[in-house]
């Protein structure tokens, strides 16, 4: 689809605990990340692909939540995260 599984595995040791660590907010916010700006791109160029641009919106709307979860419960992570990947501006 959008990452290869080396690509996949290297945000997951970039943003998680461990190489198994698929699970935790800072990881998924990552992947979440990185499958945003692909259909992002891929939205400048086919402007009538509504069916992709729908499944864009529910992306930005999964990783909002996300983030919403994760700067209630570790406020720290979360102002990492949106720095290192440069999401939010604070």
């Amino acid at each position: 689809m959008t990452l290869t599984k080396e690509q996949i595995q290297a945000t997951i040791k970039k943003y998680g605990k461990d190489d198994k660590d698929t699970g935790s907010s800072e990881v998924q916010i990552a992947l979440l990340t990185n499958r945003i700006q692909y259909l992002t791109e891929h939205a400048k160029t086919h402007k009538k692909d509504n069916h992709s641009r729908r499944g864009l919106v529910m992306l930005v709307a999964e990783r909002r939540k996300l983030l919403k979860y994760l700067r209630r419960t570790n406020p720290d992570s979360y102002v990492k995260i949106t720095l290192e990947l440069s999401i939010r501006r604070n």
